[in-house]
């Protein structure tokens, strides 16, 4: 097999807790095993990264660590935070703040990098891609094939409650122009994006190495009070598991829902009425998280509520061997619920081709490109 020089380049990578974070590091785990030649450029941390390095025979190169700062919302009386709630989200939407920092830093990277058969860079944030297409030129390639990934799109977003200025179509449209693809976890995707760019549009879904995990149905027991668990975080209008709750709550049954969630502000009043029903925990390493999901009785998905956006969790849900109630956040069956507290799951979410899921078959689709 022809060993490869590939070039990645992501803000986010291990041990962050991320579904992108899964997606570099485990891209860079697998080319590495196959043998390839690996760079990646992320914001680098010694301590962590140096050890990776030696275990996996790869180069990481540092992007540097964000200077642009968010604007903390922790601090200050409800009116202060309100405000800075408006200026935050003013901020992002005009100037992509503080996220457009990445776009100058890919820049400057890239500019003494060149020689690579493939390139990937990976979003979120999209500005990653910017400073790529900034730096890409018919003088300086810098690799062979450039393809973007990307898990959300960026002006096609429709989990988002403001659009994107028009002016960011510009850049979009530019950088759609300058790569050589553009992959996307599953087909809906595609729509996400300008029609006259979907050509360049290739399907990749996220990636694990299955043999990492060892899981056996047989050694599920069922819980002594029905306990399911959702783990993620939410979106108000999309992801939003009021309605849900809400309903659980209405029925004078005993169940445990456990939420592996750090965005708390969506549910916390409902938490106070729960009774301790409603078990909150922090997020915990992606191996560990598929192993207690694997104890629960089933696992909830909310979807996003749209065809260009799906939830890169079910991969992992898929490996813990358990039963997903997958509903909408504001249109779910009801009847469906109940049979799922009952231990009916016959309307359980069905997976379409598991073995898609095998990261040796991910990286492959990436080597096919190049």
């Amino acid at each position: 097999m022809k060993k490869y020089k590939i070039l990645i380049i992501s803000n986010y990578f291990y041990p962050q807790n991320t579904p992108r974070a899964f997606r570099t590091t485990e891209l860079v785990k697998e080319f590495a095993r196959l043998g390839h030649d690996v760079t990646v450029y992320i914001p680098k941390n010694d301590n962590e990264h140096i050890a990776f390095e030696k275990e996996y025979g790869v180069t990481i190169k540092d992007l540097g660590k964000q200077k642009f700062k968010g604007i903390d919302l922790n601090k200050g009386n409800k009116y202060a935070i309100l405000f800075k709630r408006v200026i935050r989200r003013g901020l992002d939407l005009v100037f992509h703040y503080p996220n457009i920092e990445w776009m100058f830093k890919v820049k400057k990277a890239l500019k003494n990098e060149n020689g690579y058969d493939l390139l990937i860079t990976i979003a979120v944030p999209h500005p990653i891609h910017w400073g790529t297409a900034c730096a890409r030129n018919k003088n300086h390639t810098i690799a062979k094939t450039w393809v973007a990934d990307c898990g959300d799109p960026f002006m096609g977003s429709t989990t988002d409650t403001f659009k994107p200025p028009f002016y960011f179509k510009y850049i979009e449209k530019y950088w759609n122009k300058k790569c050589d693809f553009i992959s996307v976890p599953f087909i809906g995707a595609i729509n996400g994006y300008y029609q006259s760019f979907h050509h360049k549009v290739k399907v990749i879904p996220q990636g694990f190495n299955f043999n990492e995990i060892s899981i056996d149905s047989k050694d599920y027991n069922p819980n002594k009070v029905t306990t399911f668990a959702y783990a993620g975080g939410f979106i108000p209008g999309a992801r939003d598991p009021k309605e849900f709750i809400t309903y659980l709550l209405s029925l004078e049954i005993d169940f445990k829902f456990i939420v592996y969630t750090r965005t708390l502000n969506m549910i916390q009043p409902l938490l106070d009425i729960a009774k301790g029903k409603i078990e909150i925990r922090d997020y915990v390493p992606r191996k560990k998280l598929i192993k207690e999901l694997s104890k629960m009785d089933f696992i909830v998905n909310f979807n996003n509520g749209n065809t260009t956006q799906l939830p890169s969790k079910l991969i992992d849900y898929y490996l813990t061997k358990r039963p997903v109630l997958s509903i909408n956040s504001y249109s779910f069956d009801k009847e469906i619920i109940d049979e799922f507290l009952n231990y009916d799951y016959s309307h359980q979410l069905i997976y379409t081709n598991p073995e898609q899921y095998k990261i040796q078959n991910v990286c492959q689709k990436f080597i096919d490109l190049a």
